[in-house]
């Protein structure tokens, strides 16, 4: 995203990211590395990573907080092997999964796997690995286990760090585990939606702010356990939500995830303990320190990086704006809105329901994410600008399989 005359870049390895990279043979040193201007090694205004630390600091120069912590949740799927086909006589693709009901085998149901034990759950050993060798790497693991897509998807969950350094950890997880999978002669894929019909990965954002070492999202009086504070913060991911969406789901495949009859949220409201909301208060975080609100939304396409960035922008945004999610219609609600009737369902506010909505939303709403400098409207206007050409017209030009057994008799 640089021009063809100014477009030499550098990059700086920040020494504090260093782990011994164990799937090279010869012993080597990894870093994260921060991009700079080759000549005047200014830091590069687009550098995903330099927008993270601007966040953070336009959060302290606001008073409100000096201190955020973020814990993603990292889901991803473990097939055998992925055949795919693209040409103008054969479009297709073909994914052999390494566990789970097919072609007549016993094993796990589709959307069955939640916490399966051996020899049901074959990958055990796949995640064992994974997670030692991050372990080794100096990043500390909360747990793992198998989750509920019954053809091999699983979860890590790593302990909360702060908003960089957990952009940091991301890369590395993301890197382990599949390199794991790959010496395993597998496939490990964070997309959202590889299967049809079963659960998709997604990538939430459990996430919570502290001033002088105070915990700012707790009070025992407020629902569930929520500070005033924090539903602004609330609102101001809710109220943000459809923009929000164009970073943190950046992909056509993440709009296929984002659907009805799963626990991906397809609507913009919170709650305590509900997986079908767009930001769920898990009820197991009931201490001052703990204290926080999950942001459900979000998939492993995104940048990391920008996608904390842009999310601390818009909570920060609502604390400043004080938005008061449940004057704006926004929660709580706290049932199966899967249960409710259409016209129940008609209140409550939705989000897109494609890639090219949430640009579109990204378009017409992203002053809060300029605020400080943090992010700049020529990025903006190029992301969408690339993303459009890249991601959703190919595929809007491209005739899908189902639209030939739809469609060639007409």
């Amino acid at each position: 995203m640089t021009s063809v005359e100014t477009g030499d870049l550098s990059l700086v390895p920040d020494i504090s990211t260093g782990f011994m990279d164990p799937f090279r043979s010869v012993p080597t040193l990894s870093f994260i590395c921060d991009i700079v201007e080759s000549d005047s090694k200014e830091p590069f205004s687009r550098d995903p990573r330099g927008i993270a630390r601007k966040a953070v600091e336009y959060m302290k120069t606001t008073g409100i907080a000096d201190l955020s912590m973020w814990g993603p949740e990292f889901e991803y799927y473990v097939f055998n092997e992925v055949l795919v086909d693209l040409s103008s006589t054969n479009t297709g693709y073909s994914i052999i999964p390494c566990e789970g009901e097919n072609n007549g085998r016993f094993g796990l149901k589709s959307s069955g796997g939640y916490h399966a034990i051996p020899p049901e759950d074959t990958l055990t050993d796949i995640r064992d690995r994974t997670v030692t060798l991050l372990e080794e790497a100096g990043i500390s693991i909360i747990y793992h286990h198998h989750e509920v897509g019954g053809h091999g998807q699983v979860e890590i969950e790593v302990k909360f760090a702060p908003l960089r350094r957990m952009g940091d950890i991301a890369m590395i997880v993301k890197y382990f585990a599949r390199m794991v999978a790959h010496e395993a002669g597998m496939i490990a894929t964070f997309m959202p939606k590889p299967l049809h019909n079963e659960a998709g990965s997604g990538m939430h954002f459990h996430q919570h702010l502290f001033k002088d070492g105070k915990p700012l999202f707790y009070n025992s009086k407020g629902y569930a356990g929520l500070s005033e504070l924090a539903h602004h913060y609330i609102a101001g991911l809710l109220q943000h939500a459809p923009a929000l969406l164009a970073l943190t789901n950046p992909s056509t495949n993440s709009f296929k995830r984002l659907v009805p009859g799963f626990e991906a949220p397809v609507n913009s409201f919170f709650s305590i303990g509900n997986r079908s909301a767009c930001i769920r208060i898990p009820k197991y975080a009931n201490t001052p320190e703990q204290k926080r609100m999950e942001f459900r939304s979000p998939d492993a396409t995104c940048n990391v990086y920008i996608a904390m960035a842009a999310q601390l922008m818009a909570g920060l945004d609502g604390i400043r704006r004080k938005l008061d999610p449940r004057k704006l219609g926004l929660g709580p609600f706290d049932m199966n809105i899967f249960a409710l009737s259409k016209e129940e369902r008609s209140h409550l506010k939705s989000l897109p329901e494609s890639f090219s909505e949430a640009l579109e939303a990204l378009g017409k709403d992203h002053d809060f994410l300029l605020e400080g400098g943090v992010f700049d409207i020529s990025m903006i206007e190029d992301w969408i600008r690339l993303k459009l050409q890249h991601d959703v017209m190919p595929i809007r030009n491209r005739t899908h399989p189902l639209e030939i057994q739809l469609y060639l008799d007409c």
